[in-house]
């Protein structure tokens, strides 16, 4: 449980504003989204992480959380572009069932906090992450589900 303290707004294009719960096609997903962080100023700084925590079904996540995006130093009132992108995004692909995918932003104690990428995307840890770096207790989150897309179906042609 945290306290949202900061506006984040996610877009995957203008017309695709990620809310909580909603459900996005896989195929929206596939160039990394605009996030843009709100805040007081541009001292403060900023990590976000994208992470789905039923990798890689939700009734077996043994892969949990996965990580699909990371960027750190992202200067108050500016967006994601403006940070330092630890680990590029990677477009969500469900397989089995509806997943859930996370953007939560930390606020950092100062400029690169974080020091490292993590060593792989399997089994990332957030809280234990953001714990060994110093970030604060979440300051805003949003999720959205996504499951896989059913093939379009083509008549035959005779």
């Amino acid at each position: 449980m945290f306290n949202p303290s900061v506006t984040m707004r996610v877009a995957y294009n203008s017309n695709t504003v990620v809310s909580n719960g909603h459900e996005l096609a896989p195929s929206l997903l596939l160039s990394k989204p605009r996030v843009e962080i709100g805040g007081h100023d541009l001292r403060s700084f900023f990590t976000l992480i994208m992470m789905d925590p039923d990798a890689p079904s939700p009734s077996n996540p043994y892969m949990r959380e996965y990580l699909h995006w990371m960027v750190t130093d992202i200067p108050g009132t500016t967006d994601a572009s403006f940070g330092r992108e630890m680990v590029r995004y990677e477009t969500p692909k469900p397989v089995i069932g509806i997943h859930r995918y996370a953007f939560v932003l930390f606020r950092q104690r100062g400029r690169q906090t974080v020091k490292a990428a993590p060593a792989t995307r399997e089994c990332f840890n957030t809280r234990d992450f953001s714990a060994f770096f110093g970030l604060s207790l979440p300051v805003a989150a949003v999720y959205f589900n996504a499951q896989r897309e059913t093939a379009p179906r083509r008549r035959p042609s005779y």
